[in-house]
């Protein structure tokens, strides 16, 4: 606990908040990836590693190209 306190001293909250709203819409991501209905199960994969092991980008991509991609309903 104190190595985390001693970590989080040189942040501010203005930082915190943007570090949890950054984690927010990348688990939102991931959900509604893993949730979601695609064409077929490997566009599922590709998206789900994209935003797995390239966050930033991953997300991005996925809400300005992925989200289309995905089958109403």
């Amino acid at each position: 606990m104190s190595s985390l306190l001693l970590f989080l001293g040189g942040i501010g909250i203005i930082e915190i908040i943007m570090l949890l709203g950054l984690l927010l819409i990348w688990l939102y991501a991931v959900v509604e990836i893993v949730t979601g209905t695609f064409q077929n199960n490997i566009d599922k994969l590709v998206w789900l590693l994209l935003v797995l092991i390239v966050p930033l980008v991953g997300v991005i991509l996925y809400f300005l190209i992925g989200r289309r991609r995905r089958l109403a309903g």
